[in-house]
């Protein structure tokens, strides 16, 4: 055991594999995956309104065996987890992708391959074989360009369709801006500073080269990293409309999911387009400020939706009691981005295995505290007390 591997096993919670990686990796790196939109009032709310909601602890009932499992997309599920796609993993540790499939396939839940992987996804689904895999795009002015993504992952046989329609317009990054973050990183005196402290991320860039997002590669024909990045932020719709759904379904018989959902009247649209879930989510908080947190919308949400079709829900999901409260208001399954960028640039494969054991092992005891014998045992009577959507 390396001395990496020694530091990763000490992690107790998400929390402490976060400090890991701070600690690791350049500053700007670091608030590229931390950072969220203009003020980061979303983002704060997302982590502070899950800690406000109260669970209610029931004893003396038989809790001995815990069923942690549930079913997405009509398969099953070892938790009721998936791990949401993160675009240029890479920068967070070299081949972060695949690290992070890695460990979802350990712990048989869903991977979605992000748009923007530092790894071409016909890679990561053969490297990882055995993983279930879902893949994230979005609905791009150059609709050739999509039609080439959802081909080359219909051929990869890839399970599911994650459509992300959040982003008419890319986000308001002050963290991104203040430290001058680019794709690809370029030099500025605090950067070296920071290149110069982490040694180990150092090489490893030095090692496998600048993250750069492989799925435009051969779409690009030839072109730099810079203008790949350019290729893809250039490409945002926003003209794109609900109608284009049905432009897209033409083209993916598989399973289709709907990320980026925050109002009932859009998750009520979803239903009537047929999709086959949608993620409550605001992106992370990284795209419009003052939206309000996703775990405040989800009961509002699941009350449009009445069964029809599955939800899951991501953003400030740090803990296996968040993963216990958000299936208790009525989502199918929680969706983790961060943690997994924690783990991974504390450790690699190490850390991101290391974040899902921390989170199964929360969850699992959270259950029994409960008083569940398992996932499907949780509903909303194990909440007494709900958010407040009126807090700044």
């Amino acid at each position: 055991m390396n001395s990496i591997q020694r530091s990763i096993a000490t992690a107790t919670s998400i929390v402490h594999l976060r400090e890991m990686a701070r600690a690791r990796i350049p500053r700007a790196v670091f608030d590229f995956i931390e950072g969220g939109a203009e003020q980061e009032i979303t983002l704060a709310r997302n982590i502070r309104d899950l800690q406000e909601i109260v669970l209610l602890p029931r004893y003396l009932r038989d809790v001995s065996n815990r069923e942690l499992g549930t079913s997405l997309l009509g398969r099953s599920s070892a938790l009721p987890l998936i791990v949401a796609p993160t675009g240029l993993a890479a920068l967070a540790w070299p081949q972060a992708d695949l690290a992070i499939a890695r460990a979802a396939a350990q712990a048989a839940i869903p991977f979605i391959i992000s748009t923007s992987s530092s790894m071409r996804l016909e890679e990561i689904v053969a490297s990882v074989p055995d993983a279930r895999v879902w893949f994230q795009t979005y609905l791009y002015k150059d609709r050739a360009l999509v039609e080439s993504l959802v081909s080359r992952a219909f051929n990869a046989g890839i399970e599911a369709l994650v459509v992300t329609i959040d982003t008419p317009v890319l986000g308001n990054r002050e963290r991104d801006q203040r430290n001058r973050f680019t794709v690809p990183l370029r030099p500025n005196l605090r950067l070296l500073w920071d290149i110069l402290r982490c040694l180990r991320w150092s090489l490893g860039m030095l090692r496998y080269g600048t993250p750069r997002m492989q799925n435009f590669v051969d779409y690009g024909h030839g072109r730099d990293v810079t203008s790949l990045a350019q290729l893809m932020t250039s490409n945002m719709d926003a003209s794109v409309t609900w109608e284009q759904l049905n432009w897209l379904r033409d083209r993916w018989p598989r399973k289709i999911v709907l990320k980026g959902v925050l109002a009932p009247e859009d998750a009520a649209l979803a239903i009537q387009y047929g999709l086959d879930a949608i993620v409550v989510s605001n992106h992370g908080g990284r795209q419009m400020d003052g939206a309000p947190s996703t775990v405040s919308m989800l009961q509002e949400i699941a009350a449009a939706i009445g069964g029809r079709c599955e939800i899951y829900i991501d953003g400030g999901v740090r803990r296996g009691s968040d993963m216990a409260k958000v299936i208790s208001l009525g989502a199918r399954a929680a969706m983790i981005g961060r943690p997994m960028l924690y783990g991974a640039a504390a450790g690699g494969l190490d850390g991101t295995t290391r974040a899902l054991e921390i989170l199964k092992t929360e969850y699992d005891r959270c259950l029994a505290l409960l008083g569940r014998a398992g996932t499907s045992a949780m509903g909303p009577d194990a909440v007494r007390r709900l958010v407040s959507t009126n807090a700044p």
